[in-house]
């Protein structure tokens, strides 16, 4: 399985807007959010060096690329350059992830809380998309990311269905089942029961082996 970073930030759509009428997705993005420094602050130091699910990351790759991820979702919001946030936070030692990771989300959910950031056109990897995109988009990002780290660190996260779902869906719409490797950073999607808890298909349809 080849997933690289298992990130829309490289993958082309244009087709990730929610519905009108829909659910704020702030919300999802905030509870993401949440759920990842969570993980993130339960991590031991025994464990930087463990593999995670994500092949080219061990759990200290990972943790440096999430706090990246988070300030790279503030930048976002002030319809900044995403590429002027590094993929890591190298400067970080081992052990300040979590503490990193908490004042990035409170400037980002700063940044994000104003509702008219939904309609805003802002500068993502992908291109040019309505805030409300983007938001769906780093629910996903931050949600299968979790998943690998807490994999990896033997944690058991409560996630939130219906946040899942909504990511669920969003991937299978905007990322195709064939065509996996090269410019599509994901891993082929893995077998998994039609009815088998949503992070299990979620994370199937990202490549990995639930």
């Amino acid at each position: 399985m080849t997933s690289h970073t298992t990130s829309f930030e490289q993958t082309p759509s244009t087709d990730a807007a929610p519905a009108a009428d829909a659910f704020d997705p702030r919300d999802d993005l905030a509870t993401a959010m949440a759920l990842a420094g969570r993980t993130l602050a339960a991590v031991r130091p025994d464990q930087y060096d463990a593999p995670t699910p994500c092949e080219d990351f061990d759990v200290r790759r990972l943790s440096s690329h999430l706090v990246a991820v988070v300030r790279r979702i503030a930048v976002i919001g002030r319809g900044e350059d995403p590429f002027s946030v590094p993929s890591f936070a190298d400067e970080l030692t081992d052990g300040a992830w979590a503490g990193a990771w908490e004042s990035a989300a409170c400037e980002a959910a700063d940044v994000w809380a104003d509702p008219g950031i939904l309609g805003r056109e802002l500068r993502l990897p992908v291109g040019r998309l309505p805030g409300a995109a983007g938001a769906l988009m780093y629910s996903h990002e931050l949600t299968v990311h979790t998943w690998d780290l807490a994999r990896a660190t033997g944690q058991r996260p409560v996630w939130d269905e219906s946040l899942v779902e909504r990511a669920l869906a969003l991937v299978r719409r905007v990322l195709p089942a064939e065509a996996r490797g090269g410019p599509i950073p994901f891993g082929p999607v893995t077998d998994v029961d039609a009815d088998a808890p949503a992070i299990d298909r979620l994370v199937a349809w990202a490549g990995r082996r639930p």
